[in-house]
Formats: C-alpha cells, sequence, structure tokens
C-alpha cells in the first residue's frame, strides 16, 4: 500500500495519524467509509481502521487486545514502534550487553548501516558474519550487530531480518523495526517483490550469455551440509548474466525469484560452474577460502511509504582481489 500521501508524527512509542488523512486516503484508494467521531472509544476505533483496509487485520487486532489504539481528539494514536524485548530477543539482549564495550572501541568493525529510519534498516554483511545464531548464546551475529547500531542511534526498537544470507556471503540484509513493517515485508517477500542482485565468479566459462535456472532443491542425503538439485525438492529460480570472461573463470551477476538455501551455489554447480572458492560444492581457490559471491544490490518498496527503494553495496576488498586476479591470468 503506498502511504506517499500519508503524514504521520512519532511520539516515543505511539504512531501519531489525522483521522481526516486517514479517511481521504481510505477513499483514494476506493474504500468509503464514514468519518470517524472524534475522541471515539478503541472498539469504535478498531471496527473504522479494519473498515478502512490501509492496515493488516492481525496488526489492528492484535494492537487493540494490548491496549495500542486510542483517540485524542480527531488524532489516531496507534502503538507501532515498542522496545525490543531482551527477555524474550536474544539478539536484543546480546546487544544492550555489548553496548558500553563497543562505544569504547568504537562500533562493529565490518557491518555497516546502508539505510536506517523508523520502519527498516539494510545493514551491509561481511563474509564470515552469520546472520543470525546457529546455536544459543552465539556471538557477532548481523542480528546483534542490526540492534547495536540503533541502540547507539538511540532507537530502541528492534531489527528482526527478513531473509538471510549464507555466512560467507557478503551483502546487504532488510530488517524491519517494528512489527507492521515485518507483516509488509514478509508480504513483499512472499509475492516476490524484494529485488535481490549478486555478483559471482565461477568457474570456467558458461556456454550462454545469460539464462535461467528452474530446479528445485532439496537436501543432500550424503552429505548434511550440503544441497541438490532434487526433482523432489523446493522450487527454487535463478536468473543469471555473464559480464566477463576470463582465461578459467567468469564473473556473473544473478538474480534470485526464491531464496532456497545455498540457491546460487547449488545452481551453479549444477550448471558445471561451481563457484571459485568453493569447496563445499566444487570449487577451490589458492587464496580464497570461501566462496566467490556478494550481494550487490536490493530493491523492495518502503513499508510506509511504498517508495521505491534501492540499496547497493560497496565491493568488498576481497572479492576485488579475486576478480582482478583471475582477470590476469
Amino acid at each position: 500500500m503506498d502511504h506517499l500521501a500519508l503524514p504521520y508524527e512519532r511520539n516515543e512509542e505511539w504512531l501519531t495519524l489525522s483521522s481526516a488523512r486517514l479517511l481521504d486516503f481510505a477513499r483514494t484508494a476506493g474504500k468509503f467509509p464514514s468519518p470517524i467521531e472524534a475522541g471515539s472509544h478503541p472498539h469504535q476505533l478498531r471496527i473504522w481502521l479494519l473498515a478502512l483496509g490501509l492496515f493488516p487485520e492481525k496488526w489492528v487486532n492484535r494492537l487493540f487486545s494490548v491496549g495500542g489504539i486510542r483517540m485524542e481528539g480527531d488524532l489516531v494514536l496507534l502503538r507501532t514502534f515498542l522496545p525490543g524485548d531482551p527477555g524474550k530477543d536474544a539478539a536484543y539482549r546480546m546487544g544492550l550487553e555489548a553496548l558500553p564495550d563497543a562505544r569504547a572501541a568504537g562500533g562493529e568493525s565490518s557491518a555497516e548501516t546502508l539505510f536506517g529510519d523508523d520502519w527498516c534498516l539494510v545493514m551491509n554483511k561481511p563474509a564470515g558474519m552469520p546472520v543470525h545464531p546457529s546455536a544459543p548464546g552465539q556471538r557477532g551475529t548481523l542480528d546483534e550487530a542490526a540492534v547495536r547500531d540503533s541502540l547507539r542511534r538511540g532507537e530502541k526498537q528492534p531489527a528482526k531480518h527478513i531473509h538471510r544470507l549464507d555466512d560467507d556471503t557478503a551483502g546487504p540484509v532488510l530488517y524491519a523495526r517494528n512489527e507492521l513493517a515485518q507483516l509488509r515485508l514478509d508480504e513483499a517477500m512472499r509475492e516476490k517483490a524484494v529485488g535481490r542482485q549478486y555478483a559471482a565468479i565461477v568457474h570456467g566459462v558458461p556456454k550462454r550469455k545469460s539464462g535461467t535456472v528452474n530446479a528445485p532443491i532439496g537436501k543432500d542425503r550424503h552429505h548434511r551440509a550440503r544441497r541438490r538439485v532434487a526433482a523432489e525438492g523446493d522450487a527454487a529460480v535463478t536468473h543469471y548474466e555473464v559480464l566477463e570472461c576470463y582465461k578459467e573463470a567468469s564473473l556473473i551477476r544473478l538474480w534470485l525469484e526464491t531464496g532456497r538455501t545455498h540457491q546460487i551455489r547449488v545452481h551453479m554447480n549444477h550448471l558445471g560452474h561451481p563457484l571459485v572458492g568453493d569447496a563445499l560444492y566444487g570449487g577451490s581457490d589458492r587464496v580464497l577460502r570461501h566462496q566467490a559471491l556478494r550481494g550487490e544490490r536490493i530493491a523492495f518498496a518502503h513499508p510506509w511509504s511504498g517508495k521505491a527503494m534501492t540499496l547497493e553495496a560497496p565491493e568488498p576488498p576481497w572479492f576485488a582481489e579475486a576478480r582482478r586476479r583471475h582477470a590476469s591470468l
């Protein structure tokens, strides 16, 4: 839903909106509910908000159930910007615990923020940093770094990742900062409306300059960590384009329609062109100790404004070195 014409104010945890503006916007979107009386009871306000059709029913009903909906005069107040809960959110708790040391040390060494506001956050993940813990108590994740970055900026909301990257893949990762943003961004992922662009260095030179790999991916029964193309697997679609051809390798650009575990690595190996450095799927490199794969760009509609957002991550030095090295052979 495009909210470009719907300004708001934030007062601590509360989102404040004009009821007249809400009504005008709903009518523009083809909904024609009656105006709501100033100072209406939360029950009437809930029914009116649902009739507007501007917000997810699940979210409106949950807010109502916890006293998160009220009116002050003709203003609608929705308790949207909740602080993180260290008792339930391990990443938030770890971020809080590490904050004093992080301030003294000057912050995270390698994860950086590409974009952040009241609604969402895009973090640039370095290779070697997991997005989330693989075991209870694991430190040094991007989730923790995202929380810590927010806390440094005075933002107490949590950060919930919308998608993931393999530990050794660098690139942008999208986060939601509140439940409304998460509902909208999760829906965008389901509808394949979040664009993810990658660059990789693969062994050999693909016969086709561009193409699509449409091959389901499932677990490898013979290797716990691997995935493989399998008829009984989950649908997986990868588009690719060859950018540069070297003597023994190629630089390619890729776009994902789906987000299966190891998808790019599995699909390129399936084509006979495993990623340079990717020992798990048949690749190798005399210098690089992980796959030559990075996220270049992420594109999505902002969860509040609807504005088209495109964030690009800078090329990591290790990827630039591998690209130049293979180009020089």
